[in-house]
């Protein structure tokens, strides 16, 4: 049976992407994830994980090699995709090493382990190693972003992204691995993390909704603008490219199609919600970062090029898919914390 691997499972990308495979395709999913991490985004799956159907989890961490060795030693899985990392840019200004460790060395770990593996079998799994639009960093405004456009990180997350971009360049260049990156831009959707702006707002939007939080909407810097994409449109790219023809040590962009200033984003989900005109919004000092990246627009010519692809839910029916995902939280008693 034919076998993938996805690390970071208990993510929105992760779990996303379980649930792509289990309804496409007839192969087996292996799902890591550290010892008692949440497994908010996978009740769905508990189920069928339970009986072993088509789907399991590994504990293994990125940073313990001997865990990572043992895990790819006892799996061989077929495919790989590499998904977990510390993958908050706000955050990593506060755990700067953390993020460097777990994403650069990390990534190291999982990619030495396979090369270890690979000459005693002849082992030669395909490699997705999840990079992110945060290399490019700082645009120049106006600038559409290309795979070959220089990286500029703005945050220890971004540079830490740039590390891992490297990392599975490096192995699939030195070594044949069949390893590709992808630099995916803002991908949103139900699951999609509270501390990430879009998602952020929904929450608070929910929160208010229910009574749970004063009409106020805390943001940090609105003055952006970004691609947005929906979190299942990306996943389905990441499967067509890991069975499509692809150079050891390639790099893709994976982005919507639309630039949206932050505030557009704001009104979008406001629209939603009946509580609209009596909601104000206010910037909360806490939520700035000491750097940002103001402006991305993304090139997606050679994805596109590569594989049958393009964005296809538009990003109104995503953010109330998201906003929707919160409330539905909330209902059940799921409230979270003010972040």
């Amino acid at each position: 049976m034919i076998t993938v691997l996805i690390t970071g499972i208990t993510g929105q990308v992760g779990s996303q992407l379980a649930d792509y495979i289990l309804e496409n395709t007839d192969y087996d999913v292996v799902g890591m994830m550290r010892w008692q991490e949440p497994l908010d985004n996978l009740y769905h799956l508990t189920d069928r994980i339970n009986k072993k159907d088509r789907i399991s989890l590994y504990y293994a961490d990125l940073n313990d090699a001997m865990s990572i060795t043992r895990m790819i030693d006892e799996i061989r899985p077929d495919y790989i995709s590499h998904l977990a990392a510390q993958s908050y840019p706000q955050t990593s200004f506060n755990i700067p090493i953390e993020t460097l460790q777990t994403n650069i060395i990390g990534t190291a770990n999982l990619l030495e382990a396979i090369r270890q593996v690979r000459p005693e079998s002849q082992y030669d799994p395909v490699v997705h190693i999840c990079s992110s639009s945060e290399v490019y960093g700082r645009a120049p405004t106006g600038v559409t972003l290309k795979e070959d456009t220089p990286l500029h990180g703005a945050s220890p997350y971004s540079i830490s992204k740039i590390g891992t971009d490297y990392l599975g360049r490096f192995y699939g260049e030195a070594y044949n691995m069949k390893t590709f990156m992808t630099r995916m831009g803002t991908h949103t959707g139900p699951r999609r993390s509270d501390v990430f702006f879009e998602s952020t707002v929904a929450k608070q939007i929910a929160l208010i909704e229910r009574g749970y939080q004063e009409p106020v909407i805390y943001v940090g810097n609105l003055d952006c603008t970004r691609t947005f994409q929906d979190c299942r449109d990306a996943v389905r790219a990441y499967w067509l490219l890991m069975n499509a023809d692809v150079a050891p040590g390639e790099y893709f962009n994976i982005a919507g199609e639309e630039a949206f200033k932050l505030t557009e984003i704001v009104d979008m989900l406001l629209s939603k919600t009946n509580r609209r005109h009596v909601i104000r919004i206010e910037t909360d000092p806490t939520r700035l970062r000491p750097i940002d990246a103001d402006y991305q627009m993304f090139d997606n010519t050679k994805i596109r090029n590569t594989i049958d692809w393009k964005p296809e839910i538009p990003v109104r029916q995503t953010l109330l898919d998201l906003l929707n995902h919160w409330r539905d939280q909330i209902s059940k008693g799921k409230i979270p914390l003010n972040r």
